[in-house]
C-alpha cells in the first residue's frame, strides 16, 4: 500500500514508522523541517493530568503506556520516566489539587501525598514554600526530548525504506478516480491514502479536501492555543523530573539546561510578537526559577519561545477519516507528545486493516467538520491544567 504522510513531527514521525514496520509504501512530506511545527516548542510532559472525558483520561493513560513499552527497546535515550511533583500554595489552588487528586486516584491513576522532606529526598535542591505540608507525587508520568524521540522514530521509518521530500508543501488533498491525491507547487502526487499530521495547520488541508476540521486559532494572542517556553543556558541545580506548580512549571532540558513556563504569564504571548529572552518576562521566569531551586542564581534564559498549539475546537483529541472512502486520515491533538507513538500505531492499523480501534470512537473528526459556532477553549492558567 502506498501512502502519504505529510508532516514531520512527533504524530507524523510514529504514523510514518508504524506504516513502514507494517511494510507499506511510505512517502513523508515535509514543508520546512522536522520539528518544525509545535513539537518543537512542547513541554513535552508525559501525563493524563484534567483528561476528561473519561474516554481523554484512557488514551492519554494508554499513550504513557505506548512510551514504556517503546522505551523498554534498545535507544530509548529520549523518556525519562522520574515523575512530577505538584503543589498549591492557597485554599482555592489547595482545593483544585485535592479534587484532581481524588479523581485521578478513583481512576487507580498513579499518584500519592508526600512530604516537602520526602519531595527533597527525590529533588535535593527543592525549595518548597513555608506553609505547603502536603505535594502530590505522580511516579509514572515523565518528560520527552522531542527531538530525539523524532529522531528514533523517523529513523526507523527510514531503515525501513519510508522516503522524506523536504521542503515539499502540500497545497491541498483531495480524492480523485479512487486515489488521495497530494496536491504540491511543483505538482500533483497520488497514493492509496494520506495521512494529515500537520499540527495547527490540519483546518487548511481538511478544508482543501472538502471536510474542514476547525482548529483553535494558533495565531490568537492570550488565547488558550499559545503560551510561553523560556530555555535556559545551563544551572547548576539538581533537577531530574517535572516540577508543576503554583507559579512555574520547570523540567530538565539536558545538559543543565532546563525548559521554563508561568502559566498566569501565557495570557501575555503573541505570535505577532515574540517577548525578549532578556525582557520583563523572562526575568520573572528566572526570578521563579531561584525561588524554586536552589543552585539557579543568576540563571538566564537562552531564549523565549511563543509555543503555538495544535488544538481542535474542542480540546480533544482528531483521530480518523475524514470521509467514508478511507482515502484521507487526520491526525490532530493538543497531547501530541504524550499520544504520538500510540497513535501513529493505531492510525497505522486502521489504514491497512480497515479495522476500527475501539479507543478512537470518541475521537472522529465527524464530531467537528463543519463546525463554525464552538465556543473558545479556556486557557490553562493553574498547575496541571495543560
Amino acid at each position: 500500500m502506498k501512502i502519504a504522510v505529510i508532516g514531520l513531527g512527533v504524530l507524523g514521525a510514529s504514523t510514518a514508522r508504524a506504516l513502514a514496520l507494517a511494510g507499506a509504501e511510505v512517502t513523508v512530506f515535509e514543508r520546512t523541517a522536522p520539528l518544525a511545527g509545535t513539537t518543537g516548542t512542547s513541554f513535552a510532559w508525559t501525563n493524563s493530568h484534567s483528561k476528561n472525558p473519561r474516554s481523554y483520561h484512557d488514551l492519554n493513560v494508554a499513550g504513557m503506556a505506548e512510551h514504556a513499552e517503546l522505551a523498554a527497546e534498545p535507544g530509548a535515550n529520549w523518556l525519562v520516566r522520574n515523575g512530577n511533583l505538584e503543589w498549591a500554595q492557597d485554599a482555592a489552588g489547595a482545593e483544585r489539587l485535592a479534587a484532581s487528586v481524588a479523581e485521578l486516584t478513583g481512576r487507580d491513576y498513579p499518584v500519592d501525598w508526600i512530604t516537602p522532606e520526602q519531595a527533597r529526598e527525590l529533588v535535593p535542591d527543592l525549595r518548597v514554600p513555608d506553609g505547603v505540608r502536603d505535594i502530590a507525587h505522580y511516579p509514572t508520568e515523565g518528560h520527552v526530548f522531542p527531538a530525539l524521540l523524532v529522531a528514533r522514530l523517523w529513523g526507523e521509518a527510514r531503515e525501513r525504506g519510508a522516503e522524506l521530500r523536504c521542503p515539499a508543501e502540500a497545497l491541498g488533498v483531495s480524492e480523485v478516480d479512487g486515489m488521495a491525491r497530494v496536491e504540491l507547487s511543483g505538482g500533483t502526487a497520488d497514493f492509496d491514502a494520506v495521512v494529515l499530521a500537520t499540527g495547527r495547520w490540519t483546518e487548511a488541508l481538511t478544508a482543501s479536501a472538502g471536510y474542514r476540521v476547525p482548529m483553535a486559532d494558533p495565531d490568537a494572542a492570550g488565547s488558550a492555543a499559545v503560551g510561553l517556553l523560556g530555555y535556559t543556558r545551563p544551572v547548576a541545580t539538581r533537577l531530574d523530573r517535572v516540577l508543576t506548580t503554583p507559579h512555574l512549571n520547570v523540567r530538565p532540558d539536558g545538559a543543565g539546561r532546563l525548559i521554563v513556563q508561568g502559566l498566569d504569564l501565557d495570557a501575555h504571548a503573541d505570535p505577532a510578537n515574540p517577548p525578549s529572552p532578556d525582557g520583563d518576562h523572562a526575568r520573572t521566569l528566572c526570578r521563579r526559577l531561584n525561588d524554586l531551586l536552589a543552585g539557579t542564581e543568576g540563571a538566564s534564559l537562552e531564549s523565549l519561545r511563543v509555543g503555538q498549539r495544535s488544538m481542535p475546537a474542542d480540546g480533544l483529541t482528531v483521530a480518523g477519516f475524514l470521509g467514508d472512502s478511507g482515502k484521507i486520515y487526520t491526525l490532530a491533538t493538543h497531547s501530541g507528545i504524550t499520544l504520538g507513538p500510540l497513535l501513529g500505531r493505531l492510525a497505522a492499523r486502521e489504514l491497512l486493516t480497515g479495522d476500527q480501534e475501539d479507543s478512537l470512537a470518541d475521537f472522529r473528526p465527524q464530531r467537528l467538520i463543519g463546525q463554525s459556532d464552538l465556543p473558545p477553549l479556556e486557557p490553562a492558567r493553574f498547575a496541571g491544567q495543560q
